[in-house]
């Protein structure tokens, strides 16, 4: 065997090398086109699953928020409630203690001491003739029998009056 010059083994493998080059060219080709439409479908799905967990979570937030709302507004109509209620009994209260000092400002009258007499009387009929019958610091008067009381003060007077009254004070403050 000869051993060929160096020119010529170079020249003998210039068409194997070239078509090695040209087939690992073209591998090289179909792996890149192969990889790109990989990486394509992957950002696809990654896009539809942003796009799903965006939806998500913009129903979880719609959903939140209604929730939010309803619980403010609740909470709102019970505050509102609240202060309905609160203005009501200081109206009641405002009611109960003027109606109490006008009572207390018959006093000052001239048939007080009638109105005193007919108070005591009163307390008889409902104690008996020997109830112990006196005057009430507020005025009116309170009687006693052996395990009974009878309290017809004027300020006592008052408060049953508006009791009596039940729903029909409210239209003093509802529209």
């Amino acid at each position: 065997m000869t051993t060929p010059a160096p020119g010529q083994t170079t020249d003998a493998l210039s068409p194997v090398r070239a078509g090695l080059l040209r087939a690992a060219h073209a591998d090289a080709e179909a792996v890149l086109t192969h990889a790109e439409r990989e990486a394509a479908a992957l950002l696809d799905q990654a896009r539809a699953e942003a796009r799903a967990i965006l939806d998500e979570a913009r129903r979880q937030g719609e959903a939140d928020g209604s929730d939010a709302a309803r619980d403010l507004l609740v909470r709102a109509r019970r505050n509102a409630r609240s202060r309905t209620l609160a203005a009501r009994r200081e109206a009641y209260q405002e009611l109960r203690r003027e109606a109490a000092e006008r009572v207390r400002a018959l006093r000052g009258t001239d048939g007080y001491a009638g109105l005193r007499a007919w108070l005591g009387q009163r307390a008889r009929v409902l104690l008996g003739p020997a109830a112990e019958v006196g005057e009430h610091a507020d005025g009116g008067v309170v009687a006693r029998a052996p395990g009974r009381r009878v309290d017809l003060s004027l300020t006592a007077l008052a408060d049953r009056a508006l009791d009596r009254m039940g729903g029909e004070v409210r239209s003093l403050w509802e529209p």
